[in-house]
């Protein structure tokens, strides 16, 4: 299949090498120049521009940073809605809000397009390994259409609903993910504190009632979890601004339908709080070190 992919950042390079492997023939732009000439030498092929990108595509894909920047991308004056045939699926995978979402997709009906929301969870090692979950927002013809370009870039891809539903349940995603992870930090360094050997506390929680992916898969107290960002000075991972960036959308569409979010609030304050100490580029994890430094 004949793909334009937008975006070869941390998630978006590492997913094209993975549609490259899949058979694709890809067409990709990315202001980094950098992050293109990866791409490039993979096997894909540079389009200097959007208008160049869509030509002849069958599917276009997106992976961006913010609802701003999918807003420039399809609805500008030179963006892709300027200039792609009708009848080529849009498939966005930034996480963004819901009703930005729905604006480009309402924009890109009338263009005679179907835009599909489907946001990815597994981070970059799931981008890499290719085995990301796709949280989908479509249609059902347009999910099975889409689902085989999907599988080539992840291993469990879920119809959420109708378009706009995948970025819900990225956003309660990962509003739970960030809440459970102060929770456990608070509780690691709780027993830290207390005097328990910080491995015999985690392999506790791991076999309890407590236990939970923050905690046996993501821990954040160095030297637990081997392959967990705090065992690498929370370097990778999901940075600290990127969680502060999913909160803010978890609250401000809580905002919209009056439903309380207290936990994701506080959440959102403490990673706020981490990111202003400095921490920003920080994997997520990292929030325990607001506990460690009080307690020392």
């Amino acid at each position: 299949m004949k793909i334009g992919f937008v975006g070869l950042g941390n998630m978006g390079g590492p997913m094209v090498h993975n549609l490259l492997k899949a058979g694709h023939a890809l067409s990709v732009y990315d202001l980094n120049a950098a992050a293109v000439a990866t791409a490039v030498a993979a096997g894909a092929t540079q389009a200097s521009s959007l208008r160049e990108l869509v030509a002849g595509r069958d599917v276009i894909i997106t992976m961006l940073p913010a609802s701003a920047h999918v807003r420039a991308v399809y609805l500008g004056a030179d963006g892709v809605l300027a200039h792609v045939a009708p009848g080529v699926t849009l498939i966005d995978s930034s996480t963004i809000d819901p009703d930005t979402v729905k604006q480009v997709a309402a924009a890109a009906a009338q263009h005679g397009n179907a835009l599909v929301d489907a946001p990815v969870s597994g981070g970059t090692g799931g981008a890499q390994a290719g085995t990301l979950t796709f949280m989908v927002g479509a249609s059902a013809a347009v999910f099975e259409q889409v689902k085989p370009v999907l599988a080539g870039m992840g291993k469990n891809i879920v119809h959420c609903g109708d378009t706009g539903t995948g970025q819900v349940a990225k956003i309660c995603n990962n509003l739970l993910l960030g809440i459970s992870m102060i929770g456990v930090a608070e509780a690691m360094s709780l027993g830290a504190a207390l005097g328990i050997e910080p491995k015999v506390l985690a392999g506790i929680i791991n076999t309890s009632t407590g236990r939970c992916w923050s905690s046996d898969s993501y821990n954040p107290f160095p030297g637990i979890v081997e392959t967990a960002p705090a065992s690498r000075g929370y370097s990778g991972g999901f940075g600290t601004d990127l969680m502060l960036k999913d909160l803010g959308l978890a609250t401000e569409a809580a905002k919209q339908v009056k439903q309380p979010v207290l936990l994701g609030a506080l959440a959102q304050q403490l990673y706020q709080l981490l990111s202003q100490h400095g921490s920003g580029g920080l994997d997520f994890s990292a929030i325990i070190g607001l506990y460690r430094k009080q307690a020392d």
